[in-house]
């Protein structure tokens, strides 16, 4: 048996003459989303396989979805004759653009074996000089497929041959997404090999000598080391660094990728024609006094290293000259250079030197892109990018990221042992202010990176409504670091006369997996979001604006005027500091997510407009309805059933005006307001979704405890499978006694399952507060029936977007990235909120 390597990653092309066997072959080998037919193109755009007046159109549909599923990083194989080298031609071209591997398999069984196959096919109408001549066409162009761009060739020639071969699917030597680390990843070194040992030793790397006292390994008892390249040149050891890091790579203690240096000096060493400049005569000189031995396996070394690697199940890439998202996990050339050398803007700066594309500026991928090339003074987290060429060989220093804790270590070079061309203190081209918004970051289409939930795509429509609500009525976007998702309902109940009913959660959260849960009252009034800090002078220090935090709603609007916001922030940073929340978390700042009471203190002008008056006008007209309606079927008249619905109207008109008068009581001032904290979202440098709901409700007891006059409990029942029940009728209590409902959600809090992120909760809502919703009479029969066959489907979509979102915002704020980046997930929240759903669910 013949095993055919194919990479997991590339276009497989099958070449042969009709007949061949290509469509069997790819039938059995691959997957049939895998596997784009000509035929089955051709029969796309005219109902009819064989009709080759469609052929062009045809392949124009072959070629748009290769193209598509390239781009999106799919194994795409091409069933089409493609025996004309004009015809492969197009295929490589577009291999090459989308920077995949080209992979022919050439089909060529004996002619007679085709011809017979067509003739046992009657679609077939086309005689067997078409496969003659394919077949001399497929022979004349075979040892020209290399030439023409493809990168492996296999080709079998006989039945028996096509019949015994197996395909395995093999990975891209940069594909290890296996490898999760935790890594050590180490800037430019350029010969510096004390200091390497240096930084090797402070972070607990064990150093192993030679007989000579050389080091040749350095080992850690749990992470393991990356170099980004350029270990050659300028220094005064390049065979030292060399030597280590050979060492480490061959003792599985490292990896490492090209850079510029290593590729130029193995030209060198090979004996191309290069220029002897930017620090290549040292390394010549250096290893010329290496046996040659030692400069054949440098050499091997040099020449085995490749562009970049991806690891951790790809939120990892590592290359010398970083690398746009496009380009990750890729291979082709074009890659190559980029990881080598990155892209220009093909003009000069004053030193004579190229002046590097700010790709990093634009970078808005998932993975964390990890990089040298271009010294710095110090290193700067660009977009989830990091630069960590620090010059040590130019009298800087010699960095490394610690990863997942992206922890920055350095050692300070001994002294310069290079005289840059240009000097390291200057400051490259301007950055982008980080406190500076610009319209283009939140307008148009756009594709935000979460960590939890993949990408989220805002469409370009979603952009206006919230640009005019952000622009309008928003608090300053300095303060404004979150916004909380909308909250997905369950369910429709089967039981009758209900919309609502636990049950439907605790069996949604049941079928992913989750089983322990915690059942949370529903308060009755605002979510609101409250920043904190600890003293007067940490928000212009932190957050570069005066002020003590601020308390908003979920669209950003302040709850109160200035002078009342600062007196409750005043009153909450007094029952924090009492709680030992600051202490304890060791932060100046808290971010918490809590409900503001009553309803009635931000929503007192809808409550007056909408639900009292429409509370009132029933309550003064239905009751004299009903009176003259009972003085008709007194004298005789037939109105019974119309009697009856106005006297359940009436009821229900009483019923609602209870309904929302709950939700309201008298304020002056902060005077009656409430405040019931139920998590805490994010402080200095830590964000908290992964605690379990327990420690965030814990902390809010212990605020309720410094404040009880100002801060309100959240009452909490823990379920799981065996209690159903219980929470049930902890549901039933809560709403009969007036209460709005409940929010089940996972104990855990942020919970992956294998059907994807978890809904962070589901609102279970009372009979009588639906009534608010959904008006006074929803539940009379015609309306019921008719409500209960609402969709929630889009609407737990949307949750769980907003959701991920939000926790994207919050990761950023707490790494202290910059404040467009923040506002650019704050922005998307309040888009997705404009999309067409059932604002009651």
């Amino acid at each position: 048996m013949t095993t055919i390597g194919v990479p997991t990653l590339s276009l497989v092309v099958l070449v042969g003459a009709s007949g061949s066997g290509k469509s069997t072959f790819a039938r059995k080998h691959f997957r049939g989303t895998e596997v784009i037919s000509s035929d089955t193109c051709r029969g796309l755009v005219s109902d009819d396989e064989n009709d080759q007046a469609a052929t062009k159109d045809a392949f124009a549909v072959l070629n748009f979805i290769a193209a598509k599923r390239l781009a999106a990083g799919k194994l795409t194989v091409i069933d089409a004759t493609s025996v004309q080298p004009e015809a492969r031609k197009e295929l490589v071209a577009l291999a090459r653009e989308y920077d995949v591997l080209p992979v022919a398999i050439v089909l060529d069984p004996p002619e007679q074996v085709c011809v017979a196959r067509k003739e046992q096919r009657p679609d077939r109408q086309f005689g067997k000089q078409v496969v003659v001549r394919q077949r001399s066409q497929l022979r004349r162009g075979l040892k020209s497929l290399k030439r023409e761009g493809f990168r492996t060739v296999h080709v079998l020639s006989t039945v028996e041959e096509i019949d015994a071969v197996s395909i395995e699917r093999t990975r891209l030597f940069n594909d290890l997404t296996d490898q999760t680390g935790p890594f050590d990843i180490v800037g430019d070194i350029h010969g510096c090999r004390a200091e390497l040992e240096q930084l090797l030793t402070t972070l607990d790397y064990t150093i192993t000598r030679d007989d000579q006292g050389r080091a040749i390994d350095a080992q850690h008892p749990s992470r393991r080391a990356i170099f980004v390249g350029d270990l050659v040149d300028r220094g005064p050891d390049t065979p030292g660094v060399l030597r280590l890091v050979m060492g480490m790579v061959a003792a599985g203690h490292g990896y490492c990728v090209t850079g510029n240096h290593e590729d130029k000096l193995l030209r060198s060493m090979r004996g191309k024609k290069v220029r002897i400049n930017h620090g290549l005569a040292e390394s010549l000189e250096q290893l010329a006094e290496e046996s040659e031995e030692f400069r054949a396996e440098a050499a091997t070394f040099i020449d085995g290293l490749i562009s970049h690697y991806v690891f951790d199940d790809g939120k990892l890439v590592v290359s010398h000259a970083g690398l746009v998202e496009r380009m990750h996990g890729r291979t082709s050339g074009r890659v190559r250079s980029f990881c080598l050398y990155g892209e220009t803007t093909g003009e000069t700066d004053e030193f004579g030197l190229p002046i590097r594309y700010p790709w990093a500026n634009e970078y808005r991928g998932r993975a964390m892109v990890v990089y040298g090339h271009t010294p710095t003074p110090e290193p700067e987290w660009i977009n989830n990018t990091i630069c960590l060429d620090t010059g040590c060989v130019f009298g800087g220093s010699l960095t490394a990221l610690r990863y997942p804790e992206r922890e920055l270590v350095q050692v300070a070079a001994a002294e310069q042992y290079y005289k840059p061309a240009k000097p390291l203190h200057v400051p490259a081209a301007p950055e982008r202010e980080p406190d500076v918004l610009d319209i283009t970051d939140v307008v148009g289409r756009r594709v935000i990176e979460t960590e939890t939930h993949g990408r989220i795509s805002v469409r370009a429509e979603q952009a206006g409504a919230a640009l005019e609500v952000m622009s309008r009525f928003a608090i300053d976007p300095r303060f404004l670091l979150y916004l909380p998702p909308t909250m997905s309902p369950v369910a429709t109940s089967p039981i009758p006369g209900l919309l609502e009913h636990p049950a439907q959660a605790f069996e949604t959260y049941k079928g992913m997996g989750v089983t322990e849960l915690v059942c949370e009252e529903k308060h009755m009034g605002s979510r609101a979001v409250v920043l904190l800090t600890r003293d007067d002078d940490v928000a212009e220090k932190r957050f570069g604006l005066a002020g003590r935090g601020a308390v908003h709603t979920r669209t950003g609007r302040s709850f109160f005027d200035a002078a009342l916001t600062d007196e409750l922030l005043l009153q909450l940073r007094s029952v924090a500091e009492e709680a030992g929340l600051f202490d304890e978390l060791d932060t100046s700042w808290l971010l918490l997510d809590a409900e503001l009471l009553p309803w009635s203190a931000k929503a007192g002008e809808l409550l007056r407009n909408q639900y009292a008056a429409v509370g009132a006008a029933a309550r003064s007209s239905l009751p004299a309805a009903t009176a003259a309606l009972e003085s008709a079927a007194a004298a005789g008249l037939d109105v019974g059933e119309l009697l009856g619905r106005t006297q359940r109207r009436t009821a229900n008109a009483e019923l609602f005006s209870e309904a929302y008068r709950r939700y309201c009581w008298p304020t002056e001032g902060l005077e009656g307001v409430r405040v019931a904290p139920f998590q805490l979202l994010a402080s200095e440098g830590a964000t908290y979704a992964e605690k379990p709901h327990a420690w965030h409700l814990a902390l809010a007891d212990r605020m309720v405890a410094a404040g009880p006059s100002l801060v309100t409990p959240t009452r909490r029942l823990f379920v799981d499978l065996s209690s159903w029940d219980e929470g049930i009728a902890w549901w039933e209590g809560l709403t009969e006694a007036g209460g709005e409902g409940m929010v089940v959600k996972p104990a855990a809090n942020l919970v992956r399952t294998a059907k994807g992120l978890a809904q962070p909760g589901l609102k279970v809502r009372g009979q009588e507060y639906l009534r608010i919703i959904y008006g006074p009479d929803y539940t009379e029969p015609e309306n019921f029936t008719r409500l209960r066959d609402r969709k929630v489907g889009h609407k737990r979509s949307l949750a769980l977007r907003e959701y991920a979102v939000g926790l994207e915002a919050l990761e950023r704020a707490a790494r202290g990235e910059p404040l467009w980046r923040i506002h650019e997930c704050v922005f998307a929240v309040l888009a997705l909120e404009s999309e067409p759903v059932d604002p009651r669910l």
